[in-house]
């Protein structure tokens, strides 16, 4: 453990005294519901209570999105907190879509084979292992990097689609099926696999909430939830889906006009230091894309 360290690094009071050795209290709130949702989310699958086990994975990105921005708002920032949040975000975004993806399917699945039940829990471990690897290189990145876009497909967004295509089918009057099990671990698997991809993907981060807006940008908010309330999983699968996406297929559209996408260097920002690479999104394009 090296809390202590982290804590002696904390920056000091505008009064020129040290901060104290604890933790701030709200943000670690948030970041511990956070946590809280994705362990309940792994025992739902486990009690093969698969519609709230979906719903957990959701509240969890909620409470992953209030923690940091409460933590920047209140200037409640710490390294302690940081490295809660990715511990909670590895729980609640690595390891219970997997697990939850492995109670639906597998069990089903096995019955149609040896090698089918065992290509669903490979299926999603890499999920659970390309989630751990894409938080290590954003932690280790995110001091250099460019807040516009993001390396790979962010964790939490891989985690909406593999939970949301549960929940959905969970509502399936009918049996999947072997088709449907399969779908369920491609899919799985490729959130697994965009997330250690170098496409780019935009991050939003830029968007200035205290700026004034159109008053035809709220009708569309309204809209969302409305679209969203009438059909949960259905409506969050669509459009998470189509954010994991848009990033390869605006990559082959360019690549079939002729022009080459540049290349990432990080999660959001540039190379490593001394390799003399320029940032990405340096010339406004997104940073990521598998070289040609």
């Amino acid at each position: 453990m090296h809390t202590e360290t982290e804590s002696e690094a904390e920056p000091v009071e505008p009064s020129g005294k040290p901060r104290g050795k604890g933790i701030y209290l709200l943000p670690n709130l948030l970041t511990t519901g956070c946590l809280f949702s994705g362990f309940y989310a792994i025992v739902a699958a486990i009690d093969k209570n698969f519609v709230p086990a979906g719903m957990a994975v959701f509240i969890a990105m909620i409470f992953d999105t209030l923690d940091g921005r409460i933590a920047r708002l209140t200037k409640t920032e710490t390294a302690f907190g940081k490295e809660y949040d990715s511990l909670a975000d590895m729980v609640s975004f690595g390891l219970a879509p997997a697990i939850v993806a492995y109670q639906w399917g597998v069990v089903r699945i096995a019955e149609y084979g040896h090698y089918w039940g065992r290509f669903g829990w490979l299926a999603c471990f890499f999920y659970a292992a390309a989630a751990a690897m894409r938080l290590a290189k954003f932690n280790v990145r995110a001091a250099t990097a460019d807040k516009r876009y993001f390396e790979g497909l962010p964790s939490p967004s891989a985690a909406a689609n593999v939970a949301a295509f549960v929940w959905f089918s969970s509502l399936w009057p009918h049996d999947p099926g072997l088709v449907g099990l399969i779908a369920a671990f491609v899919v799985t698997a490729t959130a697994g696999a965009l997330m250690v991809s170098r496409f780019g993907y935009p991050s939003f981060k830029q968007l200035n909430l205290d700026r004034r807006i159109k008053f035809a940008s709220v009708v569309i908010v309204v809209l969302f939830f409305v679209l969203v309330a009438v059909d949960p999983p259905t409506m969050l699968l669509s459009m998470f889906a189509v954010y994991a996406l848009s990033a390869p297929v605006l990559w082959v559209a360019r690549r079939s006009r002729g022009r080459r996408p540049p290349r990432g260097a990080g999660p959001q920002g540039p190379a490593a230091p001394g390799t003399g690479a320029s940032p990405p999104g340096a010339s406004g394009q997104p940073p990521g894309a598998p070289p040609g």
